[in-house]
């Protein structure tokens, strides 16, 4: 390819990396600081609501009896229990969420929730909050959905810009490489006389790879039945103890309608799927749901490399629903692709990767349009003292 090629070829590329990060500037910052936030968003809200965590020392637990009881009476007539989630580790509270009463949501809208944060030692309610307006859930529905209140859309939006992203990477590598192919020299800091134009060059570099591979990851969990097609993942198959739903209602278990009194005890729930799973850690309890055959679903933490379980036990009899492999059970790709977007569960480091993707968008943005600014008054500068000459 010819020199002048290669510089047609530059300046196209140029301009739009320049466009993605210049034109995106103002929905991607968000984005990518709600991001960074999430990465620690558990030690960030112990930190806001102490009192919420303030266990008792000790890995003392009761019956989930003793916890869906705690949980009834705190919520009184406002709201049925839903869900119980065991602590995972030394120091977490029993979560139990509650849907609130009233009419049912409008399609593709979740209903409102009650939390409960239940001390596991005496049974204990620390707090009760309906948590859709704390700092926390809002920068979730940022980082999600931009705050779009339209079905699907903010989702769909979201995942278009992990594209636009993902794009503007590719640019800012191809527009990096040192057109000697010297990589190493490239690498130094003093690569212009300009400290914006730098910083750019340098920590855009350092970002690429883990910045790539959440836009990536994040246009996956954006576009998820898409990308399990691409994948070659099985689709998610709707569970029967969620059936009996209107057509066009949201589906998950938050949505459908729970039982105002399931049939079958808790205990008696949770010991049916511990005999089915012996030695599993219990993780969660979803109560039963409106639907052809109602059914407690009791879930199990994977370890290592095993992957999370689910046990669905009939209300009507704790007769064995589903197992491993049941509707719901989550599949390898979609929890890496989860995993590695979150940062959650991750080693430290990853942890600090993907906090610096977050604030990528801000740093290269900035340095970014100043470097576009100062460029374009170079331009000026330029035209004007060649009309002056002519003149």
């Amino acid at each position: 390819m010819t020199q002048s090629a290669l510089g047609r070829l530059r300046r196209f590329w140029l301009d739009v990396h320049l466009w993605l990060g210049v034109g995106l500037f103002v929905v991607l910052v968000p984005l990518g600081v709600s991001g960074a936030f999430l990465v620690w968003h558990d030690q960030i809200d112990a930190a806001i609501h102490p009192h919420r965590f303030a266990v008792s020392e000790g890995d003392t637990t009761l019956a989930a009896s003793a916890y869906l009881d705690a949980a009834r009476k705190a919520y009184g007539d406002r709201a049925v229990v839903t869900q119980l989630r065991l602590p995972q580790e030394a120091g977490d509270p029993v979560i139990a969420s509650g849907r609130v009463k009233g009419p049912p949501p409008a399609a593709g809208q979740r209903p409102r929730s009650l939390t409960a944060w239940i001390d596991p030692a005496t049974g204990k309610v620390l707090d009760v909050a309906d948590t859709r307006d704390e700092v926390i859930n809002i920068m979730h529905r940022l980082h999600g959905s931009l705050l779009i209140t339209a079905p699907g859309l903010g989702r769909k939006i979201v995942g278009w810009l992990g594209w636009a992203m993902s794009l503007s990477c590719l640019t800012g590598l191809w527009l990096w490489w040192p057109r000697n192919n010297r990589v190493v020299k490239g690498l130094r800091w003093r690569r212009s006389p300009s400290t914006m134009n730098n910083l750019h060059h340098m920590f855009g570099f350092w970002v690429l790879i883990p910045l790539l591979l959440v836009s990536l990851t994040g246009v996956y969990i954006s576009f998820p039945e898409t990308s399990r097609k691409v994948f070659g993942v099985a689709p998610r198959v709707e569970s029967p103890a969620r059936g009996g739903q209107p057509k066009g209602a949201p589906r998950g278990p938050n949505n459908a309608s729970p039982l105002a009194a399931p049939n079958l005890p808790i205990d008696m729930a949770v010991a049916a799927a511990m005999a089915e799973k012996p030695g599993a850690r219990l993780s969660a309890i979803s109560l039963p749901t409106e639907g052809k055959r109602p059914s407690w679903r009791i879930q199990f933490a994977g370890e290592g490399h095993v992957l999370p379980v689910s046990v669905q036990v009939s209300d009507a009899d704790g007769a064995i629903v589903s197992g491993r492999g049941g509707p719901g059970q989550p599949d390898p790709v979609s929890r890496w692709m989860r995993k590695t977007h979150d940062a959650q569960d991750t080693p430290f480091i990853w942890q600090v990767l993907v906090f610096l993707t977050g604030v990528a968008p801000l740093l290269l943005g900035v340095t970014g349009t100043v470097m576009w600014l100062r460029r374009r008054s170079r331009r000026a500068h330029l035209k004007a003292l060649q009309s002056g000459t002519a003149g």
